[in-house]
């Protein structure tokens, strides 16, 4: 930094992990096969960590401990000494066994002794589509500190840069995350958890570090006068550390919590100004004049350019206030965006012109300084150019569309409404199935074989004609029926080969959407996602689906699902639009699913799956929004699925949410079923049923698609078993808890052999008389 007293600082509160082409998903996945030692795998960190801080380096201050092999929050608790007794009770071979038998069930020495536990429960983090292992804690809970791996990152970092700054999950939220496995309360262990969060610092203090990123993101929510406390006491007990900490909060406005951000005993305070806009003067008012104020001031969730110029212009008088006070960042952790823009040389010039990934937007934080800094004329052709982008896109033909904006204005109350209710259309599909107890079905796709994903590279890159592609996916299609009428399934899917991605598929297909090469971004462990880019008004045009599905149908005499992504799921798991509100947008992806629906109706197919995966990730981070998303996502999700008739079946999906305290929400979306996530969680799920009587037919998901683990037949039974305490045994199904595309045949066949042996071994021991 200059020693300028009104230079503003440029910091950033973390950066993704996985790589430009995903190196850090791959190496993990061929250390897990034993490919690569774990030597490499640590030397591919090391690289990946190396090249992540040469990217930030322009900045002031850059951040550490951000990367992680899986997951920061399990990183945390492995660090805190929190490892689960039924992982801690094994002799690893290495540390980072345990790591991933708490990940994933299984580490890598595990495989050839076919030794495996449950993982850790994974659940969304925040509102975000990113995934983290919850925390456990009991009673007899201790904390105990390592941080060699943390030290370790310091130590190489401070070889790159002179300003380092450690990122650690804050004890509160850390407390916050976690889950009581036997009803102790968790914020006793508040105490015991400050004593280690003490030490930390003062290893760090010794490391070398001046500045600790610290952070509580609950700050953002709703939290009760005891959280509040927890909070308070946690930073009067910790003011005497030797560094100084940036209290960091993102994802919303800090609100009731406002003063008490302000005035703990700390150094700093990072603020998200872009969901938190409104609340900059006020926290500049109740700031302390010693405290530094960071801003984040570019969109750390999303891929649009930040305008600069409007920027600078509400930017410069704070600047003016604060002075050197001011540090600049984006307004979260890059993680949730993808890493460099250059990389994308095929996307459209017009809508590659409106986007900022990672880098881009660390560009954008550095143009800021400098126009506040040396002033705006130091800037002034940047400032031009980023105008003109801005401008492009606000009146581009191609975002906007009044056709599509007319039926949206066109929705009725009646589109959203079944011809009959639950009860009357039951006995009609019953009738017209004649399924047994305990149906069985997989949730959709079958695995995706390096084989399938080489014939859709080969067709995109013109390798392979569409009538070699067709006939290609056509035997996939035929395998996968067959496999399924081997097992004894009785409701069968296509298996879905065809598809690259949930909602990319639908979205190459819808217009308004836009793609990217390498857009990706993580979701949990070595998963990542890309994103598909909702730049315009979307409709629908042709069915998508009906072709592949009436392929398989013809295949077989079992009901064959028609399998969909629906509207609040693809809103949710895009890049979306800002320049309109999520409703209107979730409303136009509703009219085109409702399309793909009915079409697929028309061709013939009986049950049709429309999969809201991320229903819950929409939800505002204070409960006193809830209602206002839940009225327009349940409303965009019933306009979709309620135009058929009552001999139609419509299932949804759930997973790795906690849905218990939005059950009534789910229940208004009327499907005939619900799969939802129970296994990883113990069925902790189905505790909602205790108070709610949830008014049609729930599959929940028996075993955990996202560990390598085969489940046992007693296991499953066990588990529908405690479902059938609260349900009734002719509503329930038997599922896994999500898709089979990350997995291998070997590892599906004897978790679905298991699954219906269970089913059968209920439907032969439970009647309606037993158990209701």
């Amino acid at each position: 930094m200059s020693g300028d007293e009104i230079m503003v600082t440029t910091h950033n509160l973390g950066f993704p992990r996985i790589g430009r082409n995903r190196e850090l998903k791959f190496a993990l996945e061929k250390y897990w096969k034993g490919d690569i030692s774990e030597q490499a795998l640590s030397d591919t960190a090391a690289d990946l960590r190396i090249q992540h801080w040469q990217d930030q380096s322009m900045l002031d201050w850059i951040p550490v401990g951000d990367f992680s092999l899986y997951d920061h929050v399990l990183d945390m608790s492995f660090m805190l000494g929190n490892i689960p007794q039924r992982v801690s009770s094994f002799s690893a071979s290495s540390p980072i066994d345990n790591y991933f038998r708490v990940a994933r069930g299984r580490s890598a020495h595990d495989i050839a002794a076919h030794s495996c536990v449950n993982a850790g429960e994974m659940t969304k983090w925040f509102d975000t589509n990113y995934h983290y292992i919850v925390p456990e804690f009991n009673r007899n809970t201790r904390f105990a500190l390592n941080a060699d791996h943390l030290l370790e990152q310091i130590q190489q970092a401070q070889k790159i840069h002179r300003h380092i700054k450690p990122v650690i999950l804050g004890p509160v939220t850390y407390l916050w995350l976690g889950k009581s496995k036997d009803g102790s309360d968790k914020l006793d262990r508040l105490d015991d958890l400050l004593g280690v969060y003490a030490q930390l610092l003062d290893q760090l203090k010794h490391a070398g570090i001046h500045w600790v990123q610290i952070d509580e993101p609950i700050l953002v929510m709703e939290l009760t006068q005891e959280w509040k406390h927890a909070v308070r006491n946690s930073y009067y007990q910790l003011q005497a550390t030797p560094v100084n900490l940036m209290l960091t909060t993102y994802f919303g406005q800090l609100q009731d919590n406002l003063q008490l951000a302000c005035e703990l005993p700390v150094q700093g305070l990072h603020l998200d100004a872009v969901t938190a806009y409104d609340e900059i003067d006020k926290v500049i008012d109740w700031l302390p004049r010693h405290k530094v104020l960071s801003l984040g001031v570019v969109n750390g969730r999303n891929i649009w350019k930040t305008d600069l110029t409007e920027t600078l212009n509400w930017l410069e008088p704070v600047h003016a206030r604060l002075q050197e006070r001011l540090w600049l960042t984006p307004s979260c952790s890059l993680l949730h965006v993808p890493v460099d823009l250059d990389s994308e040389q095929k996307l459209d010039a017009d809508i590659r012109s409106w986007l900022a990934f990672a880098t881009q937007k660390l560009n954008e934080i550095g143009v800021l300084a400098n126009a506040l800094n040396h002033g705006r004329e130091s800037v002034a052709e940047i400032l031009l150019e980023n105008s003109a982008s801005v401008s492009s896109r606000k009146q581009s033909k191609r975002v906007h569309h009044e056709k599509t904006k007319a039926r949206v204005r066109e929705i009725n109350e009646a589109m959203g409404i079944r011809q009959s209710s639950y009860d009357q259309r039951s006995i009609v599909q019953r009738k017209q199935f004649q399924l047994p107890l305990f149906p069985t079905t997989t949730i959709g796709s079958f695995p995706q074989t390096l084989e399938i994903r080489q014939k859709r590279r080969d067709f995109r890159a013109g390798k392979l004609l569409e009538t070699d592609y067709r006939k290609a996916m056509r035997k996939e299609i035929e395998f996968c029926v067959r496999e399924q009428e081997a097992l004894g399934l009785d409701v069968f899917v296509h298996g879905e080969p065809e598809r690259n991605d949930m909602v990319e598929y639908f979205g190459e297909q819808l217009a308004g959407f836009a793609f990217t090469q390498f857009g990706w971004v993580q979701s949990y462990g070595s998963r990542c996602v890309k994103p598909p880019i909702i730049y315009g008004d979307v409709s629908h045009s042709h069915a998508m689906t009906t072709e592949w599905i009436q392929y398989a149908q013809s295949l077989t005499r079992k009901p064959m699902k028609g399998m969909l992504t629906g509207p609040v799921t693809m809103l949710n798991w895009s890049f979306v639009r800002d320049d309109q509100t999520r409703e209107q947008t979730c409303m136009q992806l509703a009219l085109a699913i409702r399309d793909e629906v009915l079409a697929l109706e028309q061709a013939g197919i009986k049950i049709i799956q429309i999969d809201e995966a991320a229903m819950r990730e929409g939800l505002p981070l204070r409960r006193s929004q809830w209602n206002g998303y839940l009225d327009w996502a349940i409303r965009a999700f019933r306009i979709t699925a309620n135009g058929v008739k009552d001999e139609t079946q419509i299932h949804t999906h759930m997973c790795y949410s906690e849905f218990n305290d939005i059950m009534a929400a789910i229940a208004r979306m009327d499907a005939d079923v619900i799969t939802i996530e129970t296994s990883r969680s113990d069925m902790e799920l189905l505790d909602a049923f205790d108070q709610f009587r949830y008014p049609n037919e729930i599959g929940p998901g028996v075993y955990d698609i996202h560990s390598p683990n085969i489940p046992s037949v007693d296991s499953i039974i066990e588990l529908m078993e405690k479902a059938a305490q609260r349900i009734p045994v002719e509503r329930l199904w038997v599922n896994p808890d999500c898709g089979l595309k990350t997995r291998t045949w070997e590892e599906v066949k004897p978790a679905l052999h298991n699954m219906i042996a269970a089913s059968r071994h209920l439907a032969r021991n439970l009647s309606t008389e037993q158990i209701s």
